[in-house]
């Protein structure tokens, strides 16, 4: 029995340009949190929210936490130039200078998801696996849908539809957001995606199917219509 439709499209993962795929799949809630309670940290009285670049605290004010500014030209396109105050970090200089194993949150966000995953499964001390088991877990869905080669804060807006709808899937494969008995429809998932990766689409439909779901897919490749139970 289907108890729920989930039509995941190529619509882009988020409308600001603040989106992006470590938010999208709440990996970042447990990076700021890892940053948040590093010894320099805690002496300087950091909470979790002043890793954020979405709000006051810890992002540089004068690009609001994006990176670049925009200038408007009255009869001609707006110029967008790399923040002056935190040359395109996103953070104050004071959070910038908090690292773990040496990287800053900065740092974290111009990773490839891959990279990610390796820096991340490096506990030398044993002090934060908790957490480092959190943020692999919301991760690795990323690269087991093909997506390893992005970076953690790509913004949303350079992301295509094929790789939007990959991230999407990746959050029903997260540990904690299985769906179950839930019709998943998909329009066209290999749009960009390198054939050496489908394999890897592939395997994400049969782990939806392996928890009870139903995947209806859209599709013109061949190496994905071959595997289908019905046409």
């Amino acid at each position: 029995m289907v108890r729920g439709i989930e039509m995941v499209d190529q619509d882009p993962i988020g409308k600001s340009s603040r989106s992006n795929p470590v938010t999208y799949v709440k990996a970042y809630d447990e990076i700021r949190t890892l940053y948040s309670e590093t010894g320099f940290a805690r002496q300087r009285g950091l909470k979790p929210s002043h890793f954020s670049f979405n709000v006051d605290g810890g992002r540089c004010e004068m690009c609001q936490g994006e990176g670049y500014v925009t200038i408007e030209m009255q009869f001609m396109a707006d110029i967008i130039l790399k923040c002056e105050s935190c040359h395109g970090k996103r953070f104050k200089q004071d959070i910038l200078e908090i690292t773990y194993l040496d990287k800053s949150i900065a740092d974290v966000l111009e990773m490839t998801v891959d990279d990610a995953i390796k820096f991340f499964s490096d506990d030398k001390d044993g002090k934060y696996t908790g957490l480092l088991k959190k943020i692999i877990s919301k991760l690795q869905p990323l690269a087991d849908v093909g997506l390893g080669y992005i970076t953690l804060g790509q913004p949303s807006s350079t992301l295509s539809g094929g790789e939007a709808q990959r991230i999407k899937l990746a959050t029903f494969l997260t540990k904690g957001n299985a769906a179950v008995n839930t019709l998943f429809i998909f329009d066209e998932p290999t749009t960009g995606l390198h054939f050496h990766d489908i394999r890897k689409l592939l395997d994400s439909f049969t782990a939806l199917i392996n928890n009870g779901n139903s995947v209806l897919v859209i599709e013109h490749n061949l190496d994905v219509i071959k595997c289908a139970d019905g046409l």
